[in-house]
């Protein structure tokens, strides 16, 4: 196994050997004989051990064990207690899903700071098939029927062509030491019936099931690259970025056939993988809306507007007339001028004697209402939007420049009649956005 796991390590995972990486170490017996192997191999790493506190003692016991380990095959080791329960409380996680966060998170901040190149986990073979057999069970499209990646971004998975018996025949065969999870023998998780029951069994029913399930998993893969360059290439070619909105016209997507298997593809990186309430936004009204955890997607007459979920902005920010820019929260250029120059959407000229309170930003709400340049009467703030055809997201984009109350410019689009420069006006004020 030893000549093998060099082998296959030089072939396909070269970077490995000339990169110092972290190894992810649970100490039980897949990361214990891959820390061993890596040790023998002459590779340069450090080992990271994750204690969720979730067994107590045991937990514990199990970071003992890695630590102690670390001094006997003289590898540096990193140690670190997380508060699982109270983060999968307060974040409304499950354990499982807290547990990667907290892991991966932490992986990232000991990458920086020992600069290492990647981290290495001790995911094997068996791992792949009880994770296609969970994906199976519970309902998945073809990347969750894919398997586990070698690579995916700064993580390398070399132990994934090694199965479960010959890593434990090599572990006992060199006495090497492991810690056993009392959870792993628990009948309560799908993963444990699986891999106790049905995978043995699977393996005792026909001697090439695993050979032939690995050639399966690389048809399979292939086949979900092919998709995903083709979803590539829709995506490419019907979302259009404009800022940090994607804009997505409803045509071309009722084009495709099948239109739920596209939309399912097109939209789950963004967090959509339910294609009927997809498939429900295409045919409902306008200003329409669904969310994922870090997207929204919205209907705007015939067109879907797709954006990051962001929380609303509720400050407010006080201007100064000084000719400085201000940046923040949008640019902008104020300066005193002598003469009135020529006006625009982005460029307003004010008395400053009406700013009676200064001038601040703030974003629009409901209930504004000013005075539209060359109109008699005010006018709600809403009714402007409407008549203008404001999408939801315009909406909530549009920053307002007050003073004190009283509204004086919905920045890029109208100025009120209040703050006009007159016959008589002795101070102009020039302000422009630049954004």
């Amino acid at each position: 196994m030893n000549r093998r796991f060099k082998t296959h390590i030089k072939t396909h995972f070269p970077e490995l050997l000339d990169s110092a990486f972290l190894l992810a170490c649970s100490g039980g017996i897949d990361s214990m004989v891959l820390w061993k192997l890596c040790r023998d191999s002459g590779l340069q790493f450090e080992v990271a051990h994750c204690n969720f506190g979730l067994r107590g003692s045991e937990s514990d016991a199990d970071a003992d064990f890695v630590q102690e380990m670390g001094d006997t095959w003289k590898t540096r080791v990193h140690v670190k207690n997380f508060k699982t329960v109270s983060y999968s409380n307060q974040n409304k996680q499950s354990l499982q899903e807290s547990a990667r966060v907290l892991r991966y998170a932490w992986f990232s901040q000991l990458l920086d700071k020992h600069r290492l190149a990647y981290t290495v986990t001790a995911h094997q073979a068996d791992d792949v098939l009880e994770t296609f057999l969970i994906n199976l069970i519970r309902g998945t499209g073809l990347e969750g029927l894919s398997g586990i990646p070698e690579r995916a971004q700064g993580i390398r998975r070399p132990f994934l062509p090694f199965e479960r018996n010959e890593i434990e025949a090599y572990a006992r065969s060199l006495q090497i030491p492991w810690r056993e999870d009392s959870s792993n023998a628990e009948e309560k998780y799908l993963r444990n019936r699986l891999r106790h029951t049905v995978i043995p069994n699977l393996k005792h029913a026909d001697s090439r099931m695993f050979a032939n399930f690995q050639k399966t998993l690389g048809f399979l893969s292939g086949s979900h690259a092919l998709v995903r360059n083709h979803i590539s290439d829709i995506r490419q070619e019907v979302f259009h970025k404009e800022g940090e909105v994607i804009r997505i016209p409803l045509d071309a997507l009722l084009e495709l056939t099948p239109m739920d298997t596209y939309l399912f593809e097109l939209f789950r990186p963004y967090g959509f993988s339910d294609w009927k309430a997809l498939h429900r936004l295409l045919d409902g009204v306008s200003g329409k809306e669904i969310r994922s955890v870090s997207h929204r997607l919205l209907r705007d007459r015939d067109t879907l507007l797709l954006r990051p979920r962001q929380a609303p902005d509720l400050g407010i920010y006080p201007v100064y007339p000084t000719a400085q820019e201000k940046d923040e929260p949008i640019p902008l250029v104020i300066d005193r001028v002598a003469t009135l120059g020529k006006a625009g959407p982005n460029v307003l000229y004010v008395d400053a004697e009406t700013l009676k309170e200064g001038l601040q930003l703030r974003k629009w709400k409901k209930g504004d209402y000013f005075y539209p340049l060359g109109m008699t009467g005010k006018q709600k703030v809403s009714k402007y939007f409407k008549d203008h055809k404001f999408n939801l997201f315009e909406k909530e984009d549009q920053w307002i420049l007050c003073s004190g109350s009283e509204i004086v410019w919905l920045v890029g689009h109208r100025p009120d009649e209040r703050f006009k420069v007159q016959a008589g006006t002795r101070q102009i004020l020039k302000i422009e956005w630049t954004g």
